[in-house]
């Protein structure tokens, strides 16, 4: 039932994915694994990038940022759910719905950045490797993270401003497991269209413009490899950019769909699933598939823990 304020909410009530209580408990052991992995993998990775100088190229120094916005995405989600898994009034305060919203925008938004950032990294390194040294210097490097953090504050804050100048009052129940601007739009008891265009318009900005860097970046990877006469040098090639668009596929299909079309009164269980993957399932993924498989991850964990 929602609570009725003519003025204003001063609480929401989040449905989460069930209200069958075996399904929350065993969706709570599924992502406290998840959340688990998340936090263990992504923090080896800092740790073993920070103290292993071999470790210390520009490559790895986006992994290693990388690695802290997906520690920073998935804390400001999966505990709030799993908190939420164990109790029966699963309530968020409208302060702590606005909390939740700008800093997850805030990471999502860096991230989508970084690996834009990411792929024009490994551009230089398979098309341009007589300057890579030259392009990819260490100031470079940390003005490229420099840009991916004000671009997704910058994003964050259009988003968030257009879409709590809303009023909401009456209805305070979100078809949601976390709070994000597509499920508060649902509730808005006003016109909605303006803050629909202008998050459309920084989808266009934060979401299709490092797609296409991405995609740009990847065709004259493609083509370069393509060029290279030995097997295992293209083998080489192939396998450290695959791995990057696995993850592109995993968080931008899944962002586009969510932020970039009409917006609907509903959210349907689809799209809590859908959700789920580029709130929960690439921040897990990241550190296994970038570089706990790479072989200086490997030699450096071993050096480091005498394995």
């Amino acid at each position: 039932m929602g609570t009725e304020n003519q003025t204003y909410l001063t609480e929401f009530i989040l449905l989460g994915f069930s209200s069958d209580w075996q399904i929350q408990i065993l969706l709570f052991v599924v992502f406290l694994i998840i959340y688990l992995l998340t936090l263990c993998g992504n923090f080896l990775i800092i740790v073993l990038i920070h103290i292993d100088s071999r470790l210390h190229t520009p490559m790895y120094f986006f992994l290693k940022n990388l690695s802290f916005i997906d520690l920073c995405f998935s804390t400001t989600v999966i505990p709030q759910m799993l908190f939420h898994l164990l109790v029966m009034r699963k309530t968020i305060s409208f302060a702590g719905c606005s909390i939740q919203m700008i800093f997850f925008l805030v990471a999502g938004c860096t991230e989508s950045s970084l690996l834009a950032v990411m792929s024009y990294d490994r551009y230089v390194a398979v098309c341009k490797p007589l300057h890579y040294s030259t392009l990819m210097t260490q100031r470079v490097c940390v003005q490229l993270i420099i840009g991916s953090w004000a671009s997704g504050a910058i994003v964050s804050l259009v988003d968030t401003i257009f879409t709590l100048c809303l009023s909401y009052h009456g209805q305070n129940i979100i078809n949601h497991y976390f709070c994000e601007p597509p499920a508060l739009l649902k509730l808005a008891s006003e016109e909605t269209y303006k803050a629909e265009m202008a998050i459309l318009a920084m989808g266009i900005v934060i979401l299709l413009g490092p797609v296409s860097l991405i995609l740009f970046s990847y065709w004259n990877i493609t083509s370069t490899v393509i060029r290279i006469q030995s097997g295992e040098g293209r083998l080489k090639a192939f396998s450290t950019c695959g791995s990057h668009l696995i993850v592109v596929v995993f968080f931008y299909g899944s962002t586009i769909f969510t932020y970039m079309r009409p917006n609907s009164k509903k959210i349907n269980e689809g799209d809590k699933v859908i959700s789920v993957f580029y709130s929960v399932i690439t921040s897990m993924m990241n550190p296994f598939i970038y570089s706990l498989r790479n072989k200086e991850v490997k030699e450096a964990f071993r050096k480091a823990f005498g394995r």
